[in-house]
């Protein structure tokens, strides 16, 4: 499977519409990321140290990789 280039404009927009909703976050996260796997890609966060925990960090992710693929066209 080809890996997914990953727009760091985007990324930064997705972040940034995420910190909107989740101001907690805000700066902690790096960027978007999508890791290879047998079928399809795994989105996650790259984060700068320690991931946060909890379901605010859990829906944080959920919105910035929700954003990021609207705005790059992704299904």
């Amino acid at each position: 499977m080809q890996p997914i280039e990953i727009d760091p404009d985007l990324s930064r927009q997705a972040l940034a519409e995420a910190a909107q909703q989740h101001p907690e976050f805000a700066g902690k996260a790096l960027g978007v990321i999508a890791r290879p796997l047998l079928k399809g890609f795994a989105w996650q966060l790259e984060w700068d140290g320690t991931p946060p925990v909890g379901q605010p960090a859990w829906e944080f992710q959920n919105t910035a990789i929700r954003a990021y693929k609207r705005l790059a066209k992704i299904a």
